[in-house]
């Protein structure tokens, strides 16, 4: 009896393919084990002392002082049953939560900074690394929010850097002339506003590739700005170099929250002002007409054309509004850092903010994420030359930029950018 190629029977049951990604895992076994050999052939004794609070603080929390070695052996083999665990998960086509490389990065760690700061003869206080992993981050997040903004739209944004560095140039001098931080902060913008707008006009205008005109702003605003800081600001250092800074703001009750409250709420306005902006590029991307639109363009420029949207003149203002924001982090450097502006102060953030966009996966939560980490990773290097641990400086320099390089090459996977980012749209 033949079976009609309408019926049931005939119609093939749809292939499900399962894709087996083992970089994670192996990335946190590698890492793991890198860790187990540093505390194997560099073995610390004594106590590690963690400083809960702050001297002064409304709620009194005592020092903890717990044993070095059993702490870091225990937190070790815990992070290493993780890493495991998630190898099993993997091999059996299986995804793991978000929760295990956060309670593995927790554990992880944990050893390393009781290890560090073993028979140390001060403490470790966890508000102050806390705190300081926050403010060194802010101008990755603004960098990254201006970086997603960006590849969202469909326009690679390269000159994060540029956009950093004549943000903390114009922030120096109209915060020096006016002695007004916020007036400072203007400019910053604005800063970050004239190089985006070249990026826009070289890039959508004139269709020339994205990632050169970046890049060749990057270099043209470093020299530029270095010209301007010998001749023009060095001879004038009272008068043009000598920026009012943001001083800290201590929210009340919140800031006496026991560890997290001083890291979280006594900050300056640039931290406040970056959890308001996170919060509202990520609301606004995904819950507005601005948001869908923003999309549309830097996935299918041509459906967007369709249904009526000017897809280059929204290309064109999008990459503006990510220039001041991304001058905003520009801000931070003279205007919260340090009270000068000195050459090439950046120092090559701007493309660890890139780094943050890619290891964020293009979302400005996770970005917001990623940046967090490498600020810490930042704060953790100054941290390990005030415990005076046996690992020579000069890996504790490379230490932010090994996290980056880390982040991005073992945890990334294989992912999709917009599709339509970096291609210029030519309407027909």
């Amino acid at each position: 009896m033949s079976t009609s190629l309408s019926s049931p029977a005939a119609i093939e049951e749809p292939t499900v393919v399962k894709v087996r990604s083992l970089k994670s895992p192996v990335t946190l076994l590698i890492i793991a084990a890198l860790l187990g050999l540093l505390f194997l052939l560099v073995p610390r004794y004594g106590t590690t002392t963690y400083r809960l609070a702050d001297k002064g603080a409304v709620i009194a929390l005592g020092d903890v002082a717990v044993p070095a070695g059993p702490v870091v052996w225990v937190t070790w083999v815990l992070a290493v049953a993780l890493a495991v665990a998630a190898l099993v998960a993997a091999l059996g086509y299986r995804r793991f939560g978000l929760w295990l490389p956060i309670v593995y990065a927790a554990l992880a760690m944990t050893a390393f900074l009781t290890w560090s700061g073993a028979g140390a003869s001060g403490a470790i206080t966890l508000a102050g690394l806390l705190g300081g992993s926050v403010s060194l981050a802010v101008p990755l997040v603004f960098g990254a929010l201006g970086g997603v903004i960006g590849e969202r739209v469909g326009v690679v944004n390269v000159a994060i850097e540029g956009q950093f560095l004549l943000g903390a140039f114009t922030a120096t001098i109209l915060s020096s002339v006016t002695h007004n931080a916020f007036v400072g902060l203007i400019g910053a913008m604005l800063g970050g506003v004239v190089v985006a707008f070249v990026l826009a006009a070289f890039a959508i205008r004139y269709v020339v590739d994205q990632v050169i005109v970046g890049v060749v702003l990057n270099v043209f605003v470093s020299g530029l700005t270095g010209f301007l800081y010998g001749a023009v600001l060095a001879p004038n250092g009272q008068t043009l170099n000598t920026a009012t800074r943001f001083s800290l703001v201590k929210i009340p009750v919140l800031s006496d929250i026991p560890v997290i409250g001083p890291a979280l709420f006594n900050q300056t306005f640039l931290v406040y002002l970056m959890y308001a902006t996170v919060a509202l590029v990520a609301w606004g991307m995904y819950r507005t007409r601005w948001g869908l639109r923003l999309r549309a363009v830097g996935e299918h420029p041509q459906a967007a054309d369709t249904v009526g949207i000017k897809v280059n003149p929204t290309r064109f203002w999008n990459v503006l509004l990510a220039g001041a924001i991304a001058g905003v982090g520009g801000a931070y450097f003279t205007l919260v850092s340090v009270p000068q502006f000195t050459k090439d102060m950046t120092a090559g953030l701007g493309f660890i903010a890139l780094a943050a966009v890619i290891f964020g996966r293009w979302d400005p939560v996770r970005a917001t994420l990623a940046a967090l980490l490498f600020g810490f990773a930042t704060n953790l290097q100054n941290l390990l030359s005030v415990l005076k641990t046996p690992i020579p400086s000069e890996f504790m320099l490379m230490l932010p930029y090994l996290v980056t390089v880390l982040a991005v090459v073992g945890f990334v996977g294989q992912i999709r950018g917009p599709a339509a980012s970096g291609k210029p749209y030519i309407k027909a």
